[in-house]
């Protein structure tokens, strides 16, 4: 099935998100060898667990995504840095104070992040954020300090946020945009942009990949 390519640009700094849809020729396929893989924490920031993903199986669709990258985002030759099945477990109650904010995947310029949905549960997806005191919608090397120390101020001044996972506008960010995490979706951005998943009070926290909120979280940069 051919792809279906859309591009987004919100806030202020017009950051573009690629929405691909029709993703993978075989999505069940996926959902499948996920359930035969064994998943375990990885870091302190996703509230889950996560299990590699073969790169046999992303190789066709990463060299198919090459051109795409190199037009939007004006990418040479892209290297994949890691690529896994991720699962959400936690519940919002035991989410940690980083957690329960948007945060950016690095301040690299030519790091891309690429989500695939692969849950049948379609109302959660993927926002973007501003961070109100500063204005900033990406954290590059040049913002990073600036960006730490007001998000400081913020936390002493409002307090941590209360435990939960984050949706829409807070005393801290503005919501800017959703996507939807529709089966089968992709969604290619910038990593310097901030971001959160975007999840439905009732979601599943299963560790089943046929039942919960199964994604495939793979991160690119430029080669070399």
């Amino acid at each position: 099935m051919d792809w279906t390519i859309s591009i987004a640009r919100h806030g202020t700094e017009a950051e573009p998100v690629v929405i691909i849809d029709n993703f993978a020729p075989d999505p069940d396929g996926l959902v499948e060898d996920a359930g035969c893989l064994a998943f375990a924490p990885v870091g302190a920031h996703y509230p889950g667990i996560r299990a590699a993903v073969p790169p046999v199986l992303l190789r066709a669709l990463l060299a198919k995504l090459a051109q795409v990258a190199t037009e939007v985002f004006g990418s040479g030759p892209l290297d994949v840095i890691d690529a896994h099945y991720s699962l959400v477990t936690t519940p919002p109650a035991a989410l940690t104070p980083i957690q329960r904010m948007p945060h950016f995947d690095g301040v690299e310029p030519g790091r891309l992040a690429l989500l695939h949905y692969l849950s049948r549960d379609e109302r959660s997806g993927t926002a973007f954020y501003r961070h109100r005191s500063t204005g900033y919608e990406t954290i590059d090397a040049t913002r990073l300090t600036a960006y730490r120390a007001a998000l400081a101020d913020d936390l002493a001044r409002a307090g941590m946020p209360a435990a939960g996972y984050i949706g829409g506008d807070t005393d801290l960010f503005t919501q800017l945009a959703v996507h939807r995490g529709v089966y089968n979706r992709a969604i290619l951005y910038r990593g310097h942009t901030l971001h959160s998943a975007q999840l439905p009070d009732d979601l599943t926290c299963s560790a089943d990949p046929a039942k919960g909120r199964l994604t495939i979280n793979t991160f690119l940069a430029e080669r070399g």
